[in-house]
């Protein structure tokens, strides 16, 4: 079993800063892109940003620029750095990895419960 744990969210003015963070713990072999994706209230899921194991990144249109995603792969954690928040960048943001539990099986999905950032005016 394989779990993820966000952090770091919470309630900032527009133009300030948030860092999250996510780690990966349990039966992990490897694991191959991490990512985050964000869903605001009556919107589909987007990827907001990724970066896989040789740390290639891709961003979202909206917040290039603006976010920057690194990792430690020795500690399993993804980070999220954000700064100049916008009130449209308000959403449940969840982490995602791509881990192999043993080297027979391939790469499956994984999702953490999502933490929530609220931007305010």
């Amino acid at each position: 079993q394989v779990q993820l744990v966000e952090s770091g969210g919470g309630l900032v003015q527009a133009g300030g800063s948030l860092r999250l963070s996510c780690v990966a713990s349990g039966s992990i072999f490897s694991i191959n892109t991490m990512g985050w994706y964000r869903q605001a209230p009556g919107k589909q899921r987007e990827l907001v940003a990724a970066i896989t194991r040789s740390g290639n990144t891709n961003y979202a249109d909206s917040v290039k620029g603006r976010f920057t995603i690194s990792r430690d792969s020795a500690k399993n954690t993804v980070y999220l750095q954000m700064n100049s928040l916008k009130p449209e960048d308000t959403a449940l943001y969840y982490c995602n990895a791509e881990v192999r539990t043993t080297l027979r099986i391939a790469y499956n999905d994984y999702w953490g419960q999502g933490t929530q950032v609220t931007v305010s005016l």
